[in-house]
Parts: C-alpha cells; sequence; structure tokens
C-alpha cells in the first residue's frame, strides 16, 4: 500500500509539472506582475488625486460666495460650475494639446488636440493623464472668478474663461510643465522649480484676476471720493470658512497628486502641504491681531490658502522646517497684499490676487530658496525669469482680452443691475428667496443677507428682515 500511495504522489507531482506550462513563477514574470500593480496603483492614485482637485471647485464656489453678498451668490455658483464644464470642452479641444503636444519649439505643442493621442487598445494613461491636468486648468480659471465678483457680464465672464483654459493657461504651462507628456518647454529646460503650480496655475489666475479687476473697476460704493476704504461684508462667513477647509483637503490632491504616481514621495509633499498652511493661518491671524485689534477671520482663512499656495512649488523639494517658514511669510505677506491692493483702489472681494498672484510668486521664489539640494544665484535665478515670464504673459494677455471683450459686448453691467445684484438681473433667480429684500443704504443696495442691519429702523430689526451690507 505504501507503494502505490507513493507512486501516485509521484505521478500528481509529474502531471502538474507537465500541465504547469509557462504559467511556473519565474523572476521575469514576478517582475512584471509587479509593475502591473504598481500601475494600476498609478492610474488609482491619480485619478483619485482628479477627484479631490475637482472638488475643490466646491471650495472655490463657497470662499467667493461667503465672501460676497447675498443677492449674487447664484452668479457666483453658476460662474464656478461654468467654469469647469466649458473649460474641459476647451482644454479637451486645444488646451492640452497647447500644453503637452509635440514642440519643436518649447513656446507650445502642436498635437495632442481632441485628445487625438488616445487610440482605442493603446496605452490608456493619456485619458488619466488628461483628467488629472484638466481640474488644474479649471482651478487657474475658477481664480479669476473672485477677483470679479458682483459686477461683471455673465457673458464676458464665459468668453474669458473660454480663453484662459484654451490659450492663457496651455501656452505657459507647456513652458514649464511640457515634457511631463510630448512637449518641452524652454522654462524647465533652464531648470525652473515648480512642482504642482504655485506659479504655473495659482500665478497665471492671480495675475489674470488683477487684469480683470483693473478692467472692470471696483464696485459701487467700496471707495469713497476721497479714497478712503469702505467695506462691502460678506453675507455668509461659515460658508466661506467651509470653502477654505474644503480647499485644504482638496490640495491634498493638488500637491501629492503631482507625482502621478503612487509612492513614497508623498509623504513628504502631504506633511509639508499641511505645514504651510497651518503656519501661513497662524502668522495671517496674529498680524490681522496686531494691525486691527482683533484676530479678523477673512484675513486668518486667507492665510490657510496663502500658505497652500505659496507650498505649492516646492512642496517636493523643500524640508518640512523650510515648508513652514515658506507659509508663514506667505501668511503675513497676504494681510500686507490685500492691504496695498485696496490702498491703489483695486477692488478683490475675496483678495485672490493676493493670495494666488502674490503668494504664488512668492512660493516659487521659495522653492529655489529653501531647496533641499542646495541653492544658488542661478537657482534662483531661474525662479526670477519664471516668475517675471509668468506676468508678463498671463497679464498682457488677459488685460487684452478683458479690454477687447469691454470694447465689443461689454464686461460690466449697469450700475442699476448691480446694485439690484445679479441672481436677478442676470439669471433671474434668487438664492435666498425667503428672505425679505430692503434697501437701507445711500448707494441703494439691496438684496438678502444674513444678519440685522444696525441702523435700520425698529419695525426692522423686530420683524428680523435680512440686509445685505
Amino acid at each position: 500500500m505504501k507503494y502505490i500511495v507513493t507512486l501516485f504522489t509521484l505521478l500528481v507531482c509529474f502531471l502538474s509539472t507537465a500541465f504547469a506550462g509557462d504559467d511556473t513563477p519565474t523572476v521575469l514574470s514576478n517582475s512584471e506582475a509587479i509593475g502591473l500593480v504598481q500601475t494600476h496603483a498609478d492610474y488609482v492614485w491619480t485619478l483619485v488625486c482628479a477627484v479631490l482637485v475637482f472638488f475643490m471647485q466646491a471650495g472655490f464656489a463657497m470662499v467667493e460666495a461667503g465672501f460676497t453678498r447675498a443677492k449674487n451668490a447664484i452668479n457666483i455658483m453658476m460662474k464656478n460650475l461654468m467654469d469647469f464644464s466649458m473649460g474641459s470642452i476647451v482644454y479637451w479641444a486645444v488646451g492640452f494639446g497647447l500644453m503637452f503636444g509635440v514642440s519643436k519649439t518649447g513656446f507650445f505643442g502642436t498635437t495632442g488636440f481632441f485628445l487625438s493621442d488616445f487610440k482605442v487598445g493603446g496605452d490608456p494613461w493619456v485619458l488619466a493623464f488628461w483628467m488629472f491636468q484638466v481640474v488644474f486648468a479649471a482651478t487657474a480659471a475658477t481664480i479669476v472668478s473672485g477677483a470679479m465678483a458682483e459686477r461683471t457680464k455673465f457673458i464676458g465672464y464665459l468668453l474669458y474663461s473660454v480663453c484662459i483654459t484654451g490659450l492663457i493657461y496651455p501656452i505657459f504651462g507647456s513652458w514649464a510643465w511640457g515634457s511631463l507628456f510630448h512637449g518641452s518647454g524652454w522654462l524647465e529646460g533652464l531648470g525652473f522649480i515648480d512642482f504642482a503650480g504655485s506659479t504655473v496655475v495659482h500665478s497665471v489666475g492671480g495675475w489674470a484676476a488683477l487684469a480683470g479687476a483693473m478692467v472692470l473697476g471696483p464696485r459701487l460704493g467700496k471707495y469713497t471720493a476721497t479714497g478712503a476704504v469702505k467695506p462691502i461684508l460678506g453675507h455668509n462667513i461659515p460658508l466661506a470658512a467651509l470653502g477654505v477647509f474644503i480647499l485644504w483637503v482638496g490640495w491634498f490632491g493638488f500637491n501629492p497628486g503631482s507625482t502621478t504616481a503612487a509612492n513614497t514621495d508623498i509623504a513628504m509633499i502631504f506633511v509639508n502641504t499641511n505645514l504651510a498652511a497651518a503656519a501661513g493661518c497662524i502668522v495671517a491671524m496674529f498680524v490681522s491681531w496686531f494691525k486691527f485689534g482683533k484676530p479678523e477671520v477673512g484675513m486668518s482663512l486667507n492665510g490657510a490658502l496663502a500658505g497652500l499656495v505659496g507650498i505649492t512649488a516646492g512642496c517636493a523639494n523643500v524640508t518640512p522646517s523650510s515648508a513652514i517658514i515658506i507659509g508663514s511669510v506667505a501668511g503675513a505677506l497676504v494681510v500686507f497684499s490685500v492691504l496695498f491692493f485696496d490702498k491703489i483702489r483695486i477692488d478683490d472681494p475675496v483678495g485672490a490676487i493676493s493670495v494666488h498672484g502674490v503668494c504664488g510668486a512668492w512660493g516659487t521664489l521659495g522653492a529655489g530658496i529653501f531647496n533641499i539640494g542646495g541653492t544658488s544665484l542661478k537657482i534662483i535665478g531661474v525662479q526670477v525669469i519664471g516668475i517675471g515670464a509668468c506676468f508678463v504673459w498671463t497679464f498682457a494677455c488677459a488685460f487684452a482680452i478683458f479690454k477687447l471683450i469691454d470694447m465689443t459686448i461689454g464686461l460690466r453691467v449697469s450700475k442699476e443691475e448691480e446694485l439690484e445684484g445679479l441672481d436677478a438681473t442676470e439669471h433671474g433667480g434668487n438664492a435666498y428667496p425667503d428672505f425679505t429684500t430692503i434697501n437701507h443704504s445711500s448707494m441703494g443696495y439691496t438684496g438678502g443677507g444674513s444678519g440685522e442691519f444696525a441702523g435700520a429702523p425698529a419695525s426692522y430689526t423686530s420683524k428680523k428682515l435680512a440686509s445685505d451690507h
């Protein structure tokens, strides 16, 4: 019986070996399997991060709506909605090709339009990469919305949104990031450091916002005849704060996701991103406390965003200690920058120019100064060239586009439309239909709001009618 069992066991082993064929694991097959797992992980990581960056659209919409008046809330939501919707189509058709197509000059791509790089049955990485890049393009466009809030014609804004996602952002992006796919930009060839877009995304949005605010002019009642600033309060600060928290979360996709690879590099990027945001928030709070006598909530919220924008360029090439320094400087810088633009009568309701334009430039410079591998005048010089090139290209193009729109279809709504609110005049809606609209100021401002007007007659406050400051 023992011999029969032994013979049967040998037979089973022989047959197993015979029919196993090429399925027997080898060093090569194991290596290929591991590589396949890594590839799948890279796809999942990149697309999950794309979702996080897309969620930032909700954050931007909430910040802008909260920092402005209730009578314009629908208009703000529509602008943010269409930034992404129209931006997606334009970036698919034109923007992606200009940014990442084959480039013989280093200035813009000439292939890949309409996602023509994708072939059925071919490598689908272009789809994942496009999805991650389109949410960045939409971010650059939506930054502008806040600086132009409460006085811009909707049709004029839509035309601009198409231009930034289809032309302004992609061309500068090709200079700095073209080699991430098929391109080759002249700026990255110099050694320009901007890992996730302090300049490529945020300064592009910020300088375009500056151009738009300058062409539009300030909101009615923002400045007196003598140049004094009259604050126009936002109607829902808790909504704005929620938006900042959402943006903070989204940045954990924005910065670490820029690896487009599921690897150990993301750990330091996560830490740097968080530390810079926290430092920016704390410093902005204390600076505003010193300046105004109270810890101001708007400045504190913008301080967190300033820290996030500041670390975006150097999140992968500076230490956590350096990230705190970069975020701290950004937190102080944003307060003084907001005050500066108000002083020169450039009306930016949400501080977008300061947060994204100014702090984006600082963060790009900081990436060179605090480079983990050491710094030099050459490295810093290249960073300065990139910052300057971004300003010249973006501001010049955006200013020309806004001026052209203004001279043709018009960029700014009429005085009457601005006073009534863009929700009613541009969209025929009311974001808060249960609120009662009253007119209580010398400028005739009307619209819904969230608090009581201290100067209103007692009959108003006793009925708790909402006011719009």
